[in-house]
């Protein structure tokens, strides 16, 4: 396991990824310790601002091209872009289970989810994890 290859890469990608790792911490955290409390809450919005960081930082993102310069997780960036915001507001409004659902999904989705998928040979997080596959003796 190297970050060079996180390293090198062109921007977005490497504060895209680190942006996510930070989501992936912090989000973790949340759904383990207590709710409700001021830290969650603090906690919440840096992990909400996070999540917006890495999907619009996605748009920049080409490696996939199935439709123009886009693919279908571009799809997955709009849609976090609409949960993020409205899962923060149902907290606001106090509707807790609303908020969790939103949370929980956003979490198991689009950043674990969407994660896995980074791990596909010939992208970036593949060669940060498995190391970068080598041609000849």
């Amino acid at each position: 396991m190297s970050l060079q290859p996180l390293l090198a890469a062109p921007s977005p990608i490497p504060w895209h990824a680190f942006a996510a790792f930070a989501a992936l911490a912090i989000g973790a955290t949340q759904l383990a310790l207590p709710k409700g409390t001021l830290r969650h809450r603090i906690a919440g919005y840096v992990w909400a601002a996070l999540m917006l960081v890495i999907a619009v930082s996605s748009f920049w993102i080409h490696d996939i091209r199935l439709i123009g310069p886009f693919s279908p997780i571009h799809l997955l960036s709009i849609l976090v872009l609409v949960t993020v915001p409205l899962a923060v507001w149902h907290a606001h409004d106090h509707r807790v289970a609303k908020h969790r659902k939103s949370m929980i999904a956003l979490y198991v989705f689009a950043l674990v989810g969407a994660g896995i998928f980074t791990l596909l040979p010939g992208r970036v997080m593949h060669d940060v994890v498995f190391g970068v596959a080598r041609a000849g003796p």
